[in-house]
C-alpha cells in the first residue's frame, strides 16, 4: 500500500500563490503516476495534474495550464503543485492521489487539502 499526505492548503487573495505539498510513503516503488484532483464544493471531483513519478513528464487540466507546476522527487517521495494566479474558482478540497503500475486507475489518496481564493 501507499500513504499518502496532503500539506500546504490555506487562504489566499485572488492572484495569489500556494505551493500543495503531498509526501508518500509505503510501497512507493511501485507508483506509476501521481497526480492532483481537486473537488469544490456541490461539484464533481476533478483532474487537475499528474507527473509520470519516475519519467517526469506531466499533463495539465486546461483550467490550470499555464498557472499550475507539478513536480515531483522520488527520491523524497514527494510531488508538489505551484499555483500561481489564483481564483476564486480554483477554491476547493485539493488531493493528492497514487496510480500503481499496471493499474488501470488511482488507487490511493490522501485525505486532502483546503484552499480557499477570496475575491
Amino acid at each position: 500500500q501507499v500513504q499518502l499526505v496532503e500539506s500546504g492548503g490555506g487562504l489566499v487573495q485572488t492572484g495569489g500563490s500556494l505551493r500543495l505539498s503531498c509526501v508518500a510513503s509505503g510501497r512507493t516503488l511501485d507508483i506509476y503516476l501521481m497526480a492532483w484532483f481537486r473537488q469544490a464544493p456541490g461539484k464533481e471531483r476533478e483532474f487537475v495534474s499528474r507527473v509520470t513519478w519516475r519519467g517526469g513528464n506531466t499533463y495539465y487540466a486546461d483550467s490550470v495550464k499555464g498557472r499550475f507546476t507539478i513536480f515531483s522527487d522520488n527520491v523524497k517521495n514527494m510531488v508538489w503543485l505551484q499555483m500561481n494566479s489564483l481564483k476564486p474558482e480554483d477554491t476547493a478540497v485539493y488531493y493528492c492521489a497514487s496510480r500503481t503500475l499496471g493499474q488501470r486507475d488511482y488507487d490511493y489518496w490522501g485525505q486532502g487539502t483546503q484552499v480557499t481564493v477570496s475575491s
